[in-house]
């Protein structure tokens, strides 16, 4: 199978959805630009500090303090995410005192700008904890924010990989987007236990059927070293969002963490922070790559990959922070005209590696190029043209420079051109009735699946469902509702530990389907589950009327999402006792943001 060359014509729907972002955001795009065009005006910031506020900032940078005082050279601010409770931010505990010196060999200089919190949604699935994880994409918007207000920096490297990470940074990046921003990824881990082996073991422990020694052996098998976890779920679509919307280096993403070219390409990225600074003559600014035509190549991206649901949550949060403003019909018609190319866990058995292996989002951009999927005409931290990503890196003789990428897919199992992919659309739906506006993702569902239409089983908490499933209560095709679990009602956790549940119905026969006002992890996949019902119950959305036993149809084929109910609209909302959500874990500092929260189909944002 081979790709065609880039570029052809654009595909009608997709110049149609890109004009319709570009009106619907005339003002608010048109306002952000001139806030950028003001603070580029200025000249470097440095340059506006007194010398007693200079001299802070320089104090304890030894040898560079005279090339930072004189202020002749870049200055790359770097905003990290490192912990070592991460693995895919292991890596990163290293990587300041490479970029420092990789900007010294240059002639720049580099600082630590700040660090921002990252937290993992592995370590708090089904745990208080997970109900801080959206939230933190707004502290860390804040949290860089507060790095970069010190105004030292002519340029800016981020750190960042996982799943709410990267969203807040691209928020902190945009808002200062008069200066270039350049995202460094780590990398996935080495391949472990095959993610399907993993998913028989959790729901053998499910049914009773496998120890809790059994279920930790298969989990440490899995996710066993440093890097991404290798299942295609959040933290890598991502990182091929940042790819595909031009802010890592062609080829970055998928490089293993620990490998000499992985050092490369941290290298070759400070190496062009200082490049495309205002001092130099490719002065490239954050806020003029973010545009509407860099949000359409990452939702395109996001349907021909099978990604993650969350992203229909952060890609608005991100476009508002750039005056960009996207709505879920733009998600559902371009996923009705992008086909899926990728098969990579849960929507198949590979991993990322394998993937990248097959030719990777190289391959994926030049065919989607060839298409008229992708807009070509964009600016990118790599230069000028989407094109610049269909090369990959190398070392060669110990030189790290760019070739062709792959034009044949080295395994159609895995990755396929968009003549000939495994569906022709990307799978991600819009749902609308008169139970409000919800999304699915359908890429992993079998098609008998995609209609369900059955009684309703309400509930309130996630452990209310595990424990009537122990009772062995779901007995016939039922839809389970989880209502209050809305951003409002406590920061719309992740419900991903209901996944084995919900396998386990579906593989006896039956036919199930989840409706919840909360969210699905980046890696649910072959359980149709209705996601991110807006308005949410909390704000006396519709799902607060239903009632156990009201027939409830499911349609992804039609884009339907209904109570049957005769009466239903005439019910008035039901109420429930969220207080045990705003204490312990933390939870007592997040009562403003609960408050203030958007709701889900804008992007469930705080700061904006």
């Amino acid at each position: 199978m081979t790709s065609k060359h880039p570029a052809a014509s654009l595909h009608p729907t997709i110049a149609k959805v890109t004009e319709r972002i570009r009106a619907r955001s005339a003002a608010t795009r048109s306002a952000y630009l001139t806030r950028m065009a003001a603070a580029v005006a200025k000249g470097p910031v440095r340059a506006h500090l007194s010398c007693s506020n200079q001299a802070h900032a320089y104090a304890a940078m030894g040898s560079d303090k005279a090339d930072l005082s004189a202020g002749k050279k870049p200055n790359i601010g770097i905003i990290t995410a490192y912990n070592d409770m991460l693995s895919a931010h292991q890596p990163y505990e290293t990587y300041p005192a490479q970029i420092r010196e990789a900007a010294r060999r240059i002639g720049a200089t580099a600082q630590v700008a700040g660090g921002v919190p990252a937290m993992c949604d592995g370590v708090t699935q089904g745990q208080p904890g997970m109900e801080l994880s959206l939230f933190s994409r707004d502290v860390i918007a804040l949290a860089a924010a507060v790095s970069l207000s010190h105004d030292c920096y002519d340029s800016s490297l981020w750190l960042g990989v996982c799943d709410k990470i990267v969203p807040g940074l691209i928020m902190a990046a945009a808002t200062f987007g008069h200066i270039p921003a350049i995202f460094v990824p780590a990398g996935p881990m080495s391949s472990g236990i095959a993610n399907d082996e993993k998913a028989k073991v959790r729901a053998a422990f499910a049914e009773g059927k496998a120890t809790r020694e059994d279920l930790m052996a298969a989990e440490m098998a899995a996710y066993h070293g440093p890097g991404t976890c290798t299942f295609y779920g959040t933290a890598n679509t991502n990182q091929m969002l940042m790819e595909v919307m031009g802010l890592h280096l062609p080829g970055a993403t998928f490089v293993n963490p620990g490998t000499p070219l992985r050092d490369a390409l941290t290298e070759a990225a400070v190496a062009r922070a200082a490049a495309i600074t205002a001092q130099g003559n490719d002065f490239r600014p954050v806020g003029e790559i973010l545009d509407e035509r860099a949000y359409v190549n990452g939702i395109v991206g996001l349907m021909a990959t099978g990604g993650s649901t969350n992203l229909i949550l952060h890609l608005p949060a991100m476009a508002r922070a750039s005056g960009v403003i996207l709505d879920l019909e733009d998600f559902d018609d371009l996923s009705g005209v992008v086909p899926l190319m990728a098969r990579v866990y849960p929507n198949g058995l590979a991993d990322v590696n394998h993937f990248h292996a097959a030719g990777g989002l190289q391959f994926l951009i030049r065919d989607l190029l060839g298409a008229g999927l992708l807009h070509e005409d964009v600016k990118t931290v790599a230069g000028d043209g989407l094109s610049h990503y269909t090369r990959e890196p190398e070392l060669h003789e110990g030189q790290f420079r760019y070739r062709d990428g792959p034009e044949t897919t080295l395994n159609d199992r895995i990755l396929r051109p968009a003549a000939d992919p495994f569906a022709q659309t990307g799978g991600l739906r819009q749902l609308s009735g008169n139970l409000g506006r919800a999304v699915i993702k359908i890429s992993a569902v079998a098609p008998e699946r995609h209609v369900v239409e059955a009684p309703a089983r309400i509930f309130h908490d996630q452990d209310s469902v595990k424990a009537a499933f122990k009772r062995g209560e779901f007995t016939s095709d039922t839809i389970i509702v989880l209502r209050f679990q809305g951003p409002q009602a406590n920061g719309m956790p992740e419900l991903h530990s209901l996944t084995p549940v919900l396998s386990v119905l579906q593989e006896r026969g039956l036919k199930v389907a989840l409706v919840t006002d909360g969210r699905m992890s980046g890696a649910s996949g072959k359980v149709p589950a209705a996601i991110h019902v807006s308005p949410e119950a909390a704000c006396g959305g519709p799902l607060a009327r239903l009632r156990d036993g009201d027939l409830l149809r499911l349609d992804a084929t039609s884009g339907s999402l209904s109570c049957l109910a005769p009466d239903f609209d005439t019910r008035s909302p039901v109420s429930a006792d969220l207080a045990a959500n705003g204490f312990g874990t933390g939870r007592e500092l997040f009562e403003m943001f609960r408050r203030t929260v958007g709701t889900a189909e804008h992007g469930a944002a705080v700061v904006l």
